[in-house]
């Protein structure tokens, strides 16, 4: 089992009104997160624990159990593994050993209460802990025993922190997602010390594939809630009025928009300059497209070029040239030629103008193979006025790390915007409502602004983790999801009974982060058909079924003529489930 970490992350802790920075644990698993040991055996819940491990003695085939974790960045300061560990009930002691890649923290009686989970610190030599991948092992030593019987030692959960770590704090939302709805409605954002900027300069969202009347009406919240920044998705700017996303016909680049089209956004761009939000137009000509745009010709520049000369002439001051997903046109030089050539005739009508690029290796630390030669040649040859867009450690990621901003930046050698894939869903019927999580606090360090990218036709409910985003995009160093999230509900809702019902469907899908899934992650379907393949479970399933229909009957009921997308989501998960238990079950 491996764990991606953030290296540097912050805690928030609330004393007396005061905001105090923590540094969080690099790592805390649970028990169950450790490979190996006797959890397949005898099961994971144990004396209260519902995520143990436990390990036998040498002789058994189940004496060791071990994790590994990621880290991104070593601390400064010393660090300790910390566990939280139970010995067996027998007289003598469980010996154990503890290794930190192959280092030795531990190796004796285990230490631990035979009557009680208690938490144990082991000191990490220097060097022992390393930035990638490390592994914690624990190896039961006794010459003697069998499965079973004691010797034993069960874990119960672990963590690699400073001396200041604090086992009473919660665990990671991720651990044991719930919702606390606040008892006071807090500013969302969370407000910055006097005389601090904001951390991200450039803050907001983009489409999914939306249409004009999407884009309008979230331009207020975005502007409520200290959002700076809206880009109107290439797919929006195709033919997704008469033809699928992904078919041939779909992307006419070449060709001018139809009127009514163009008005639409137009008005689009003039409420993003009555709220103070600047509106960004990006096009694609080489996705999903039968006319692939040749980067050395004149008249493909030209056919290009008018969709961004029609915008800026109505004072758009930022655009987007996105080559990412491609299968053709995958040329650096070519790409560099091409959006440099857009760079210059834009500043030729103003000096102002914005252009960021997406590249086709947008994501990682650009040291990856067929990324590094790639963003070299970037970096060599475009304007180094010219933001990148950069999606993080990966395209769909837990964790977005400094050091692989940094490491990206370096190598790119421009600056960078945070192209973020959460919450988006690309149009599976899925939802993901939790807050963000698993991006650093220092992140702003090195990159220049952040965008989520949303869920595609439920832009409505889309507003809960989108307000978390801003939170976080707005004062990094602050940020707390699990206050986030319930600020959130409490700012989108109007009553008692819309906060209760949005709570419960925020618990229910909690989204890909909370389970370091993709964007077609359902957590809903996947709980339930787990619950229909457990032999003895079908009243289980039944329940959780008629849950999930309460939710959306209340939500009906709360939200009269609002959140339709949501509501048709959940329509089809039901549907699909109701199928799923009635071929086992019968109606």
């Amino acid at each position: 089992m491996r764990r991606l970490l953030t290296g540097v992350a912050l805690l928030v802790v609330v004393t007396a009104g005061v905001l105090a920075a923590q540094e969080a644990p690099l790592a805390r698993l649970q028990g169950a997160d450790f490979d190996g040991g006797a959890k397949h055996l005898y099961g994971e819940v144990h004396h209260g624990m519902a995520s143990t491990n436990y390990v036998y003695a040498r002789p058994t085939d189940v004496h060791r159990m071990q994790a590994e974790i990621e880290v991104a960045a070593i601390p400064g300061r010393p660090m300790s593994l910390y566990l939280r560990g139970r010995d067996d009930d027998a007289e003598a002691a469980c010996p154990i050993e503890i290794k930190l890649n192959g280092t030795s923290l531990h190796e004796g009686p285990s230490g631990h209460a035979r009557d009680a989970f208690t938490w144990k610190a082991y000191a990490i030599p220097e060097g022992a802990l390393r930035r990638g991948v490390n592994t914690i092992a624990i190896v039961n030593t006794a010459a003697q025993g069998v499965t079973g019987m004691p010797p034993w030692f069960m874990l119960a959960e672990c963590a690699v922190a400073a001396a200041d770590f604090d086992s009473a704090a919660p665990p990671p939302i991720e651990d044991d997602f719930r919702v606390a709805l606040p008892e006071a409605v807090r500013p969302l954002p969370e407000p910055l010390p006097e005389g601090q900027a904001p951390g991200f300069p450039l803050r907001g969202t983009k489409g999914w594939l939306w249409r004009a009347e999407q884009y309008l009406a979230e331009v207020p919240v975005l502007a409520e809630h200290e959002m700076n920044f809206l880009m109107i998705c290439y797919g929006s700017m195709c033919d997704i009025e008469h033809y699928a996303w992904g078919h041939s016909d779909c992307n006419r680049w070449w060709e001018p928009l139809p009127d009514e089209k163009r008005a639409a956004y137009e008005g689009v761009l003039r409420a993003c300059q009555e709220h103070g939000v600047e509106l960004c137009l990006s096009m694609n000509p080489n996705l999903t497209s039968k006319r692939i745009l040749d980067y050395d010709s004149e008249t493909d520049l030209d056919a290009l070029w008018q969709h961004y000369a029609w915008m800026q002439a109505l004072g758009m001051k930022w655009f987007c040239i996105s080559l990412d997903d491609i299968r053709k046109g995958i040329d650096a030089a070519g790409q560099a030629r091409l959006v440099n050539a857009m760079f210059e005739r834009l500043r030729a009508n103003d000096a102002q103008a914005r252009l960021i690029f997406c590249p086709t290796r947008y994501w990682g630390d650009g040291t990856e193979a067929g990324s590094r030669a790639y963003l070299e040649t970037l970096a060599a040859q475009m304007d180094a006025k010219i933001y990148l867009f950069w999606t993080g450690d990966a395209v769909v990621t837990p964790r977005i790390t400094q050091a692989a901003a940094a490491s990206y930046k370096a190598v790119a050698q421009h600056r960078l915007i945070i192209w973020d894939n959460y919450p988006v869903n690309d149009a599976h019927p899925t939802l993901h409502l939790g807050p963000v999580t698993g991006r650093d606090a220092d992140l702003s360090e090195v990159c220049d602004g952040y965008m989520s990218n949303p869920l595609h036709s439920e832009n409505e409910v889309n507003r809960i983790p989108l307000l978390t985003c801003a939170d976080y995009a707005f004062n990094p160093w602050a940020y707390d999801p699990a206050r986030a999230i319930g600020q959130a509900i409490v700012h989108v809702a109007e009553n008692d009974a819309q906060r209760a019902v949005l709570k419960d469907l925020v618990e229910l899908y909690p989204g890909m982060l909370v389970y370091a899934k993709g964007t077609a992650w359902n957590s809903v379907v996947s709980h339930f058909t787990e619950l229909l393949a457990t032999p003895h479970l079908g009243h289980l399933a039944a329940l959780y079924l008629r849950h999930v229909e309460d939710v959306l009957a209340r939500i009906e009921a709360a939200f009269p003529g609002r959140f339709g997308g949501a509501k048709a989501t959940v329509r089809q998960n039901l549907a699909e489930m109701h199928e799923a238990y009635s071929a086992k079950y019968g109606e």
